[in-house]
C-alpha cells in the first residue's frame, strides 16, 4: 500500500517550522541536508544560503513529513497562498486534541476541534508558518480517514 509524505517549501525558516513540529509530535529527523552538504562545482551556493535546508524529513507514525527552503534564485513561495491541507488521522480524541492544541498555537484557528456534522471529531487551522492542517478522529475506524 501507498503511504503519503507531504512535502513543504519554506523560505528560509524550515529548520524553525520542523524543531517546532517535533516538538508536538516528538520523535527524531530521519535526515537533515544543507545546501552547504551538496554543494560543489557544478553546484554553487551563496554563502548566505549555505545553511538553508535542502532537504528534512520527520517521521510521524507510518509518514514521514519532508520539507526544504526555496533558494531564493527561484523566487520566494507565495505562504498566503491556498496550499494543500496537510491531513492528520488521530487513534483518539485525546491524541486529536493535543496535535490540535500543540500545532494551531499561534497559528489560525478555521475550524475549531469539536464533533462534526459527518460524525467524526474534527478541526482545521494555518499553523504559524502559514501551512493549513485538519485533524480529524472519525470513533468508527480510529486512525483512518
Amino acid at each position: 500500500m501507498a503511504h503519503i509524505n507531504p512535502h513543504i517549501n519554506f523560505n528560509g525558516n524550515a529548520e524553525e517550522a520542523f524543531n517546532f513540529y517535533k516538538s508536538v509530535f516528538g520523535g527524531e529527523f530521519s535526515k537533515i541536508i544543507r545546501f552547504k552538504d551538496l554543494a560543489s562545482m557544478e553546484f554553487r551556493v551563496a554563502e548566505h544560503e549555505a545553511t538553508k535546508i535542502m532537504h528534512i524529513a520527520l517521521p510521524i507514525g507510518n509518514s514521514i513529513l519532508m520539507a526544504n527552503d526555496v533558494p531564493e534564485i527561484l523566487g520566494r513561495t507565495n505562504e498566503n497562498e491556498n496550499r494543500s491541507k496537510i491531513v492528520i488521522s488521530a487513534e483518539s480524541k485525546e491524541e486529536a486534541d493535543k496535535l490540535f492544541n500543540g500545532l494551531s498555537a499561534g497559528g489560525q484557528v478555521e475550524m475549531p476541534i469539536s464533533d462534526s456534522p459527518w460524525g467524526t471529531y474534527f478541526g482545521s487551522f494555518r499553523d504559524k508558518y502559514g501551512i493549513e492542517w485538519m485533524v480529524d478522529f472519525d470513533p468508527n475506524h480510529p486512525g483512518q480517514i
